[in-house]
Parts: C-alpha cells; sequence; structure tokens
C-alpha cells in the first residue's frame, strides 16, 4: 500500500504547503495511508486471518488503493495549528497583532476537512450472546406481600 505521487500532490494543495521545507513527500505519504478506505469494488484494504491466534490481518490483492484525503489533511492542519497555539494577541507601538487568529483559520480547515472525511462505519456485536434462559426472579422490583 502506497500513495501515488497525485494524491500526495493533492494533499500539499489541501494543506497548502507547497514546498517539502516542512513536509516531505514520505511524511505526507504516510498521513495518507493512515486512512485506507474500500476501493470502488467494495473491497477492503485487509482482510483478516482467522486460523491464527490472534488472528492476524492479511492485504487483500483485489484491493484498488484508495485513501481518503480530507482526514489526511485534517491531521496536517490540526498538527500546523498545534504550532500557533502559543501564538498570543499584542498592542505595540501603537498598533494591534492578533496573531491568534492563524491557530482560530486553521482549526477551521480541520474542521472543513474533518466534515469532507468518508464517512465509516462499524458493527456491533452483543456479547455475551444471549442463551433464551432466562432468570427465575427479577431484582429492583417491589416484594408484593
Amino acid at each position: 500500500m502506497a500513495a501515488t505521487v497525485e494524491q500526495i500532490v493533492t494533499l500539499r494543495r489541501l494543506c497548502d504547503e507547497p514546498t517539502m521545507t516542512t513536509y516531505t513527500d514520505a511524511m505526507l505519504a504516510a498521513y495518507i495511508e493512515r486512512y485506507p478506505l474500500l476501493d470502488e469494488n467494495g473491497q477492503p484494504p485487509y482482510t483478516w486471518d482467522m486460523s491464527t491466534s490472534p488472528p492476524t490481518k492479511v492485504v487483500n490483492d483485489r484491493w484498488v488503493e484508495t485513501y481518503d484525503l480530507h482526514a489526511a489533511a485534517a491531521d496536517v492542519w490540526e498538527e500546523k495549528a498545534a504550532s500557533e497555539v502559543v501564538a498570543f494577541d499584542f498592542s505595540a507601538d501603537g498598533a494591534s497583532y492578533t496573531r491568534s487568529q492563524r491557530y482560530q483559520q486553521m482549526m477551521a480547515q480541520v474542521r472543513y476537512h474533518r466534515g469532507r472525511r468518508s464517512p465509516t462505519s462499524g458493527t456491533l456485536v452483543k456479547w455475551p450472546e444471549e442463551t433464551g434462559i432466562r432468570p427465575s426472579w427479577v431484582e429492583n422490583l417491589p416484594e408484593i406481600p
């Protein structure tokens, strides 16, 4: 599983990182590869081998590499915002500097991209399974004289 050059370039545009000064291509590829998706055929990126204990992940050879770039962009923006959290507003020599706006704008980008990431779902499994046997008594009911 590897992010393509096109996906890395797209992520650079989404995150306003035109140069490799802060984020190298390998770093952005790692962000992208955190979020694999089902491909257009509904194939998952990996399957589970249940013959081992504990079960292990097996790479699905039929999976077409598909990643959620908005989720990766949100992570990059969140990291960039963390570096701006120490910026504070101040006034000096009759001028007012509102440096905290950079953090607010970056967090707005985080919310924007988190809102556009691909939807995910999970399956709930009830455990332990019901056996169909009911107890012969019920707790917390008032006693009838």
